[in-house]
């Protein structure tokens, strides 16, 4: 019975540390024609919830700027979440 019971403590740790799950959700669009340009910014974070270490800049005018974009037609938000760690990126389209 304490090998079963090992057993699937084991599993769910493992199920735990080792799942990942990504959300795209669109932020804003305007008016503006779909461009070809597109733009990323990209921010790390430890810990989703505080105390939160972030590192990197997931600015929508950073992704704009990357791209060289005056005319912003959409933007969008991707974030990614892998055990205690989360990726967030921001991707502008315009022209």
């Amino acid at each position: 019975m304490k090998k079963v019971k090992n057993l699937l403590v084991c599993g769910i740790l493992a199920t735990v540390t080792l799942s990942s799950c990504s959300l795209t959700v669109p932020v804003a669009a305007t008016s503006n024609p779909i461009g070809k340009k597109v733009g990323t910014s990209t921010a790390f974070g430890i810990l989703s919830f505080p105390p939160f270490v972030g590192l990197g800049n997931a600015g929508i005018q950073k992704a704009a700027e990357d791209a060289k974009i005056t005319k912003i037609s959409t933007v969008d938000y991707t974030t990614s979440w892998f055990f205690l760690f989360n990726r967030r990126i921001c991707t502008v389209t315009g022209e």
